[in-house]
């Protein structure tokens, strides 16, 4: 009992101002400077969007990979390019925008066929798949890249913010002529809770931005087999035609 009653004492004699005060976040936050207050106010906005495009970005990615795979899966069953278009006509999606790209170009070239030959018709669809293939990936990737930028930037940002608040820290020690505790501590660790949130900024935005990166690979290979489906739809078509087996209406 007497070494906690003398701690009492001591306590009760310190200072007011020396005494520690609260040191939850949100009381570390607005103590903190106005400079470390931007810096943490800006990662929670950061952090923020990385959930949102999170919840946004997973939902369009599994919505264009579930279609591309139906639209594959039509395409590999058909025989023909017309047969291609009406088993896709319900679906829409890159891999419907693949097909009316390949039986337009198909419908601007046909007239020629006779005396041209089917090499170039067959150049001229791989060219506009593979140009509408790369559009479709960019679009998807869109938003992507700002969770590179958070995963990156965030830790350097929460590291300013702490050398800002510790140097804040050392002048009010200097300040108050005292290396006691209580009076460091607060400064200190409004300072270190700027790096703990671009910590909390970065890490997930990482992870989800390799997770992104993976299924994107993932849906660019689904994306490209549907285009060399079509483009054998194409070349069988001409193939038939050459041989008199098949008959189009165009």
């Amino acid at each position: 009992m007497a070494p906690a009653c003398a701690q009492e004492a001591i306590r009760a004699a310190m200072p007011a101002a020396l005494l520690p005060h609260d040191l939850s976040p949100w009381a570390m936050f607005m103590a903190a400077d106005l400079v470390v207050k931007s810096v943490m106010v800006g990662l929670a906005i950061a952090s923020l969007f990385t959930w949102m495009i999170l919840v946004a970005k997973a939902l369009e990615i599994a919505g264009a990979k579930g279609s591309m795979r139906h639209t594959l899966r039509a395409v590999s069953q058909s025989r023909t390019l017309q047969d291609a278009l009406a088993a896709t006509a319900k679906l829409s999606g890159a891999g419907s925008v693949l097909l009316k790209a390949a039986e337009e170009e198909v419908q601007l070239s046909w007239g020629a066929i006779a005396t041209a030959g089917g090499a170039g018709l067959k150049e001229r669809v791989a060219s506009r798949l593979s140009r509408l293939q790369a559009a479709a990936s960019r679009r998807l990737a869109r938003g992507t890249g700002l969770l590179a930028s958070i995963g990156s930037t965030a830790p350097f940002v929460g590291l300013f913010g702490t050398v800002w608040g510790i140097m804040n820290a050392f002048i009010g020690i200097s300040q108050a002529q005292t290396t006691n505790l209580a009076v460091v501590a607060p400064g200190i660790a409004e300072a270190l809770l700027a790096t703990a949130m671009g910590l909390v900024a970065a890490i997930p935005a990482v992870v989800i931005y390799n997770v992104f990166s993976r299924s994107l690979a993932g849906y660019r290979q689904v994306l490209a087999d549907t285009a060399a489906a079509i483009e054998r739809l194409v070349s069988r078509d001409l193939d038939f035609n050459d041989t008199g087996r098949v008959e189009k209406n165009r």
